[in-house]
């Protein structure tokens, strides 16, 4: 089952090798000071629209030219989508309305990796030329070419123009700046942003999630034109949370086997969904340079990896064919919490720090805190970075956007607690029951590790009532289970 989308090619009736882009609409604002004041920089990309099934007795289906040579044609039977619907919101959102003619082309059709909660989002690319009356544009549309998208990429600037991913999956990566390496066949992956390659492999990580996502960095070779040499590893490839289920093995094993072998493996964090496939790089790669911080790697098994690994602390930097990627400390998820800036895409991985949906819930086990969450998320807003790609989940193309929305949720959050608190709950369960009476009582338990470190973090601000007792409400902490459980 997956979701499809329609994508348009819209190619310049005076130059052939252009087509148009579209200023993508921005996320409602928060109309809230702090939050407005952060704003991602513009992105462009090809017009789309929601593709929907054909309704029963509907006017028959605008045809498509496919040429014979396309074979991924075969794997969707466009008669049955309502491709002229899909067309008229695209150009009813430029302000055209609908249009008839184009003599629309099949180009692609690339289907989305199963990355969850939600379904795949399968993607149809389709070309076509307007005439010359219709192209009317103001500062929101703009005419490229490939290679200037290409030129545009390469020419990254942070806080600059932004290609969307769009052009990257359905026009930059069949073109020669795409990553050379290539993915063996049959396991879904995703290439966005460029040079950045996104394979989600099945583990053992909480719903709605089913997958971790193996980031793996393998740019062709190029020079590394900086005369200095402060790097803390370097190499040829770079995979960042290998954590896939046993049954997965031996899909990481054909990475890797495919893999250079001046490979180097960063660990985020401890947690099984992480590391549970490092034994699969160690068989297949013992020369392979694990980084990971301190106390990430006191938490992870011998069985797991049981060869010499070099310590992280944050702002080394890791060169792998070329590229540079900066690593940054990002503590609250887990006090030993790591995450990578690439250098080439200005992309941020965040780790748990950030889930493709929902948040992250922060292990008090290990050193989870949310005072440290809190700055570590203004740290990553200080990056400006151009997306966020989440160990769980799609990437995020509206980075500023997002982590504002982690500040506000977090902060309401509190507040509720605190309200709570206010209103006489003295306990753990006291508290979540208040806080999360919309929620599902399954989710309460692990909504209840993020509520001790609020309390913990109202705590350090000097916000408790006087009359709260924490040692009454750490004393509770053993019997919420059970008085869960009781509901």
């Amino acid at each position: 089952m997956a979701a499809h989308r329609l994508a348009l090619v819209i190619e310049s009736p005076s130059k052939g090798d252009e087509f148009l882009l579209l200023k993508q609409p921005r996320p409602p604002k928060f109309h809230d000071e702090e939050y407005d004041s952060f704003v991602d920089s513009d992105l462009w990309d090809l017009p789309s629209a929601q593709l929907n099934l054909l309704p029963p007795d509907s006017d028959p289906p605008l045809v498509v030219q496919v040429a014979p040579s396309h074979a991924e044609f075969e794997d969707i039977d466009l008669r049955k989508f309502d491709i002229r619907s899909a067309l008229n919101e695209v150009f009813g959102q430029t302000g055209y309305g609908a249009v008839e003619g184009g003599g629309w082309k099949f180009l692609k059709y690339v289907k989305e990796a199963a990355f969850g909660p939600d379904l795949p989002v399968n993607t149809v690319f389709i070309a076509g030329k307007l005439s010359p009356t219709f192209v009317k544009l103001d500062h929101s549309y703009r005419w490229m070419s490939i290679q200037s998208c290409v030129n545009w990429i390469q020419e990254l600037k942070p806080c600059g123009d932004r290609v969307g991913p769009l052009v990257v999956l359905g026009l930059i990566n069949e073109s020669s700046f795409s990553t050379k390496w290539k993915v063996p066949p049959a396991i879904n992956h995703q290439e966005y942003p460029p040079g950045v390659i996104i394979i989600p492999m099945r583990s053992r990580t909480l719903k709605p999630f089913n997958t971790t996502n193996l980031v793996v960095f393998a740019p062709e070779n190029v020079p590394n034109n900086s005369e200095e040499n402060n790097f803390v590893a370097s190499g040829d490839a770079l995979i960042v949370d290998p954590g896939c289920l046993s049954e997965f093995h031996v899909e990481l094993e054909k990475v890797v086997n495919a893999l250079p072998r001046r490979l180097v493996v960063f660990v985020t964090h401890h947690h099984h969904d992480h590391v549970d496939g490092l034994s699969v790089i160690q068989k297949c790669n013992p020369d392979a340079i694990l980084l990971a911080h301190e106390k990430t790697m006191h938490r992870i098994s011998r069985d797991d990896w049981s060869l010499g690994y070099t310590s992280v602390t944050g702002d080394e930097d890791i060169v792998i064919g070329g590229h540079r990627l900066r690593v940054i400390y990002a503590p609250g998820h887990t006090d030993g919490h790591m995450a990578l800036l690439h250098a080439n895409s200005h992309s941020l991985v965040v780790g748990d720090h950030c889930l493709g949906k929902g948040s992250a819930v922060l292990d008090a086990r290990a050193g989870g805190n949310m005072s440290e969450y809190f700055q570590t998320t203004y740290n990553f807003l200080e990056l400006s970075p151009h997306a966020l790609i989440p160990m769980h989940g799609r990437v995020n193309v509206w980075p500023k956007q997002m982590l504002c929305g982690y500040l506000k949720n977090r902060r309401s959050r509190e507040a509720n607690i605190l309200k709570a608190i206010e209103g006489g709950a003295k306990t753990l369960f006291d508290i979540v029951e208040y806080v999360y009476s919309d929620v599902h009582r399954g989710a309460w338990i692990a909504a209840s590790a993020n509520v001790r470190l609020h309390v913990d973090h109202l705590a350090q601000q000097h916000k408790l009532p006087k009359d709260f007792s924490l040692e009454t409400f750490n004393s509770s902490l053993v019997t919420f289970v059970d008085n869960v459980g009781k509901l």
